[in-house]
């Protein structure tokens, strides 16, 4: 499990769940299963565990378990393969949003700047757009709406236009190829730069704000009240979206009020400002630096 990804925040996320032993909880971002197995070990012989990923090579850290059913779907889909495993409501639901250790470390997933290879970016290699298709399809308009809006990057419009000079000449392929011409247009610091773009492509690629925004309202649907909604996102797009949802129901953060002025929210905010790692945390693994965690218990 370390190999493949260490699991952030573990005992505040498992903490947060307050899982009941004969409950049915759901780890929608499997990975390496550490949150899973951490779940597993509160549940009783009654209680059930389903996790979700979409991502194939997930398969190789599955639990040997009769109380763990494994869903290779999106998590977007989460209400409706809750329902396909015989389950219409759960106890608790656990997110771990973004990239997997696994994910970036694998030079042929293309998610790092910092090996030379193909611009894939795909969670699951079986869909079809990757980042060398946006970069190599996508007009000039769309890619800076795409800079500015998913990695909130100050120059997108230069950048984008850098982009499409540079295509009529030679298609953008591999990741050396965009971090050349990164290193001409780039502003400030050089990783922070480069991480803003990569983070822009990869959510467009896996169109994880739908996804996101999706799992959010279908798992507003299935938890029981009282159940615990608990989320760590890594950057400020996915948490203003998680926040917004937690206080008020939906993603815009519109309060939903009646004919007399009374507000209706879905759940009661555990933690009224996020959580983040440790310091000894942070010095096992620095890749929990951008963590937030939320969580939400359903009225």
């Amino acid at each position: 499990m370390s190999d493949y990804h260490i699991p952030v925040m573990l005992d505040e996320c498992i903490d947060a769940l307050r899982i009941r032993p004969d409950g049915v909880y759901v780890d929608v971002t499997f990975g390496a299963g550490g949150h899973s197995k951490s779940i597993l070990e509160k549940l009783s012989a009654k209680g059930r565990l389903i996790a979700f990923d979409q991502d194939g090579d997930a398969k190789q850290n599955l639990l040997d378990d009769p109380r763990f059913i494994f869903v290779k779907a999106n998590f977007r889909y989460l209400k409706k393969y809750l329902r396909v495993e015989g389950f219409t409501k759960v106890d608790g639901i656990l997110a771990d949003l973004g990239v997997s250790s696994h994910q970036l470390d694998f030079p042929e997933r293309g998610f790092s700047y910092r090996y030379d290879a193909q611009l894939d970016m795909r969670m699951n290699e079986a869909d079809e757009l990757t980042a060398e298709i946006i970069l190599k399809e996508f007009e000039q308009d769309d890619l800076q709406l795409l800079f500015s809006k998913f990695g909130e990057v100050r120059n997108s419009k230069t950048l984008a236009k850098a982009i499409v000079e540079a295509r009529s000449v030679s298609p953008i392929t591999t990741t050396f190829e965009l971090n050349d011409l990164l290193d001409n247009v780039r502003m400030g610091n050089r990783a922070k730069y480069f991480a803003q773009v990569y983070q822009a492509l990869r959510m467009e690629v896996n169109q994880e704000v739908q996804v996101l925004e999706e799992m959010l309202a279908g798992g507003l649907d299935v938890l029981k009240p009282g159940g615990r909604f608990v989320v760590m996102s890594y950057h400020s797009i996915e948490d203003r979206l998680v926040k917004n949802f937690f206080k008020t129901g939906n993603v815009d953060g519109e309060l939903d009020k009646d004919d007399f002025g009374k507000i209706s929210r879905p759940f009661k905010l555990i933690n009224k400002k996020v959580v983040t790692a440790s310091a000894s945390e942070l010095k096992r693994n620095r890749r929990a630096k951008p963590a937030k965690l939320r969580i939400a218990e359903k009225l």
